[in-house]
């Protein structure tokens, strides 16, 4: 076991100019197994399997920026085996559309800046093992003013990988699989997906023992008259003072990426993450007992998940305390009104079954910034998550 960073910054022609070149290997049909001697070395240094994969993973960020490479120069600089490189392709051209999506809806990402976190290597004979972690930073069209003014700089995600290696006949390490360590919520930022978000496993949460009845209709995604104006800092009217809003959301910014140790991790971790950040701002709990944490009535946090209410960390529960049996929230009627520490929920597939769980942690000329957990993303701009999921129902809470 062994923890490495590394960092590499590559945009437009200055990628180009200053990345190691990688030349686009696809393994022969009849290509040997490495020499044992190959092998051997190998196992020793693996910092060239931790660079190949930097790499790769840059390549991918790289084609959401509005200085991107074109895919086809991007996946010459991929080493990779024949059936990896025609998924890079894809991946690529993929990352090259969404890019494309994201400038027209708000600009889209300036530069990319990937970080790695390599948390264990495995080596064995040809084959090579690399669990880390992409550390990234998509940098958005704000001046340096506009930055001081309250801009987020950037928009920032952690997503967890497995990726493999093969060697060939020459020793050359060749990328054979990549795979994100992610289930539920939206698609990270440099990912592509072929299908809708889905809910993933683990929430703590289940049926509630008793009939909620009816949510209130989902909030409105039309732009506001005038939306884009002027200055919004996000704040909140002073009718909704009982709370501290910028401890929820100093919490969320700090929490976001490096879980607090101080509570367990779910599965999906979403509303886990944002009930901490409640708990922060001055949200006591209610209830405790084991009989209770099943009613969406109380919200409380055990030394065990069988200890813990559904309301805690289940995206679906958490609204019926919050909105309808506590009262801690109401339903805005469109998403736009949101300020900072407003959460804002998401119903995927419009089913009536809330999935995903966000809060606002900025708001800038009218645009809120969202930071959730599964998969771990910091101020992703909610034009860009409508963007991505067309279909959903959402439901903005004034907390």
């Amino acid at each position: 076991m062994r923890t490495a960073r590394h960092r590499r910054v590559l945009t437009g022609a200055a990628a180009s100019a200053t990345a190691t070149m990688l030349v686009l290997t696809g393994t022969p049909a009849d290509a040997q197994p490495a020499s044992p001697a190959a092998a051997s070395s190998a196992s020793v240094d693996t910092t060239a399997l931790t660079h190949l994969a930097e790499g790769y993973l840059q390549q991918r960020a790289d084609m959401l920026t509005t200085t991107r490479p074109t895919a086809r120069a991007a996946t010459a600089r991929v080493e990779a085996t024949r059936s990896m490189t025609a998924q890079v392709q894809d991946d690529l051209a993929a990352l090259v559309e969404k890019g494309k999506r994201y400038k027209g809806v708000d600009g889209g990402y300036t530069k990319a800046e990937v970080e790695v976190e390599v948390t264990d290597t495995s080596v064995t004979g040809q084959s090579a093992t690399l669990r880390l972690t992409e550390q990234t930073r998509l940098y958005l069209p704000f001046t340096p003013q506009e930055v001081a003014d309250g801009a987020p700089e950037y928009e920032e995600l952690s997503v967890p990988h497995t990726v493999k290696f093969t060697q060939g006949s020459d020793g050359t390490w060749l990328l054979s699989s990549d795979k994100t360590d992610t289930e539920g919520g939206p698609t990270p930022t440099t990912q592509v997906s072929d299908v809708d978000a889905a809910d993933g496993p683990d929430d703590g949460g289940g049926q509630a023992d008793e009939d909620e009845g009816d949510k209130d209709a989902a909030s409105g995604t039309a732009p506001l008259p005038g939306d884009g104006d002027g200055e919004d800092s996000g704040a909140k009217p002073m009718a909704f003072s009982r709370y501290s809003y910028g401890k929820m959301v100093a919490y969320a910014d700090r929490y976001w990426k490096h879980h607090n140790s101080a509570w367990r991790t779910y599965g999906t971790d979403c509303t886990n993450f944002v009930s901490q950040a409640m708990h922060a701002g001055g949200w006591g709990p209610k209830g405790g007992a084991i009989i209770q944490r099943p009613s969406n009535k109380y919200w409380f946090y055990g030394p065990t998940k069988w200890t813990t209410s559904y309301t805690w960390a289940a995206a679906e529960n958490w609204y019926w305390f919050a909105k309808k049996h506590s009262k801690r929230t109401r339903i805005l009627d469109n998403v736009w009104k949101m300020a900072k520490a407003d959460v804002l929920q998401a119903d995927w597939g419009r089913d009536n079954n809330i999935d995903h769980t966000m809060i606002v942690t900025k708001k800038y000329r009218g645009t809120p910034y969202l930071t959730y957990h599964t998969s771990d993303t910091h101020n992703k701009s909610l034009k860009k998550l409508l963007s991505d999921h067309p279909r959903a129902w959402w439901y903005a809470h004034r907390t």
